[in-house]
């Protein structure tokens, strides 16, 4: 196919250095950085310490660190590529398909693959757990198609948070309903990744159209949101479990006041991460909690 021919056919590939079918050698680890791999490292251990916690087979615990892994990656490459206009637009130098270290091509392809992985691991989960699953990664894609830029963005993030103890508890041959506190605090904590993830985007996002909640209420006002919901996230995970919390509970607790000055104050990255370092936390709580 000539590069005219090409262009009609797939605009988002033209003048795309590196997204020519033929990958160049040591392309596999650019396509990886395309994943998101903070994120993607976050919620599949999240999911999988879940599983610890709801007392799963280890077979199950690992089908669920799978499944939920297949799907993370493939959400990550997704996002890319249906931002790669956006992110050409605005120069960045982190996203390796908009810079042409990763190929576009092998990108579809691995999301295909993974979309496939991702449906048939989440199968052997059993039914309920598999549709409680695909929910989720179905509302993060719906993030990446379009609902990132309304102010409904925030919707995804809550639904997929929340619904991640579920995949846990109803995975197996002993499928048992997730705790009201675990699905709250869960979506609670997904609203606050959301708008603490979006904060260092917001200027290019806006130069290239979107205006999802995060953009709607500008920097300053995402951090001291996130940070109340951060604070009742944790708050649920403490206080829901029947029976008085565990001494032990109020070092973690410790641990994420300390994580809540950086969601506030920090610069670049660093809300996110400390966003997700609370989410740990709190899946620290509910394991002990459940033990």
């Amino acid at each position: 196919m000539d590069r005219a021919r090409a262009a009609k056919l797939h605009p988002a590939l033209t003048d795309v250095p590196g997204s020519g079918a033929a990958a160049r050698p040591g392309a596999l680890r650019p396509l990886l950085r395309a994943t998101h791999p903070g994120p993607v490292v976050a919620v599949t251990m999240i999911a999988t310490l879940l599983a610890v916690a709801a007392a799963k087979p280890a077979g199950t615990v690992v089908l669920v660190c799978a499944a939920v892994l297949c799907g993370q990656v493939g959400i990550g490459w997704g996002n890319d590529l249906v931002d790669l206009r956006r992110d050409r637009a605005t120069g960045r130098r982190d996203k390796p398909l908009a810079t042409g270290e990763a190929s576009v091509l092998m990108a579809r392809a691995a999301l295909g693959v993974s979309l496939v992985a991702c449906v048939a691991l989440s199968a052997l989960l059993g039914w309920r757990a598999a549709v409680a699953h695909l929910a989720c990664v179905g509302l993060a894609h719906s993030y990446n198609l379009g609902l990132k830029a309304t102010a409904w963005s925030w919707l995804p993030y809550a639904g997929a948070f929340g619904l991640l103890p579920a995949v846990a508890t109803l995975a197996g041959s002993d499928p048992v309903r997730a705790a009201w506190w675990a699905v709250l605090a869960g979506a609670v904590l997904g609203v606050a990744a959301h708008l603490l993830n979006a904060v260092p985007d917001l200027d290019d996002d806006a130069r290239t159209g979107v205006r999802g909640l995060p953009h709607r209420l500008g920097a300053t006002r995402c951090r001291l949101t996130a940070t109340v919901l951060l604070a009742a996230a944790t708050a649920v995970a403490v206080l829901g479990p029947a029976g008085a919390p565990a001494a032990w509970s109020l070092a973690v607790l410790a641990g994420v006041a300390g994580l809540g000055v950086v969601a506030l104050a920090g610069s670049g990255r660093w809300p996110f991460r400390a966003a997700m370092a609370i989410a740990l936390l709190d899946v620290v709580l509910l394991v002990g909690a459940s033990a």
